[in-house]
């Protein structure tokens, strides 16, 4: 039941960001007819794949955040802070140097093996390191995006690329329109596979040796689980640029509500990241109407400040 109530209020959401913008398009104009060639135009080319991007982008990058903390089993790891998003980054970097007109699923591929790597080599130094501290980990994620970030823009100021690493940077909604969003169902997709294999990524969580014991491949599993979390990464980075916090905190706050079954949280996580994204976006697009403040501002400040509160709740908890 109260998952329905979340889809309901995420499709509350969806159709008010249809409705907010400079064009003036009201919903008792569009059930009446009263709307003219351009306010149509402007709902089908720009309102509305803005909308589909915002529910696409959403729910791949919340979903991916909960499988990289199921796979890593930490709880503060997620893409943005375990070198993947940076990764992914560096990965576009390269191919807008060297091949600059290859086709947009082309870059993003190459992205997405950056991704890969990235995350291949994270989750390498954690296993070389001995100590595994509940805020260790993500410290390592933080100083690894951090390095690969450095090298990233040095080489993008020496090649004068530094406004393009900017707007990958900046994850922003506002030039989505008709065309330019379509490779985000990728990342609806893999939400999907995510959770028809919700169950095998809960148990190669718990490690190698349980996962063997119970007779389930520990390495297709985790190549699994490492193939979404790069793909959605790099789509998303490709499509609207980075979208910060959106995989820690929504992960998070849902397992506060509905527990640790990642089988039970996938459809939460989905709905209530979607439902955040819509509702950081509404607020960017109303608060200096008619200018737009980037969903990546909105969201670092609230999710900033959500992190705080859950590192602080971890250490209240934890024992003396």
């Amino acid at each position: 039941m109260r998952l329905v109530l979340a889809i309901a209020v995420t499709a509350l959401l969806a159709v008010i960001s249809l409705f907010v913008g400079v064009t003036e398009i009201t919903p008792a104009d569009l059930l009446a007819g009263r709307i003219d060639d351009r306010q149509w135009q402007v709902l089908m080319a720009a309102r509305v794949p803005r909308t589909l991007a915002l529910i696409l982008a959403g729910c791949a990058t919340a979903v991916a955040g909960l499988v990289m903390q199921i796979i890593v089993r930490n709880r503060f790891v997620e893409p943005s802070t375990a070198g993947t998003v940076e990764a992914a980054g560096l990965g576009l970097l390269v191919v807008t140097l060297f091949a600059p007109g290859m086709p947009l699923m082309g870059k993003m591929l190459v992205a997405a093996a950056f991704a890969l790597a990235g995350t291949a080599l994270f989750l390498r130094i954690l296993r070389m390191v001995p100590l595994r501290d509940v805020l260790m980990v993500p410290l390592i994620g933080i100083m690894l995006g951090g390095v690969i970030g450095a090298g990233t823009t040095f080489f993008a100021y020496r090649f004068d690329l530094l406004p393009s690493l900017g707007a990958w940077s900046m994850g922003d909604f506002s030039g989505i329109l008709r065309g330019r969003y379509e490779l985000l169902w990728i990342g609806g997709a893999l939400t999907l596979a995510a959770y028809a294999a919700a169950d095998r990524l809960t148990v190669a969580g718990m490690g190698k040796d349980f996962t063997t014991n119970l007779g389930l491949g520990y390495r297709p599993t985790m190549a699994l689980a490492l193939v979404i979390v790069a793909l959605v990464s790099a789509v998303v980075l490709v499509s609207v640029g980075m979208i910060p916090f959106l995989g820690l905190i929504v992960p998070n706050i849902v397992s506060l509500i509905v527990g640790d079954n990642m089988r039970r949280a996938v459809p939460w996580v989905a709905v209530s990241g979607a439902g955040f994204v819509l509702a950081c976006d509404i607020v960017g697009r109303t608060i200096r109407a008619p200018y737009e403040i980037p969903i990546s501002t909105t969201l670092g400040v609230v999710g900033s400040v959500i992190f705080l509160f859950l590192l602080l709740r971890t250490r209240h908890h934890a024992p003396a």
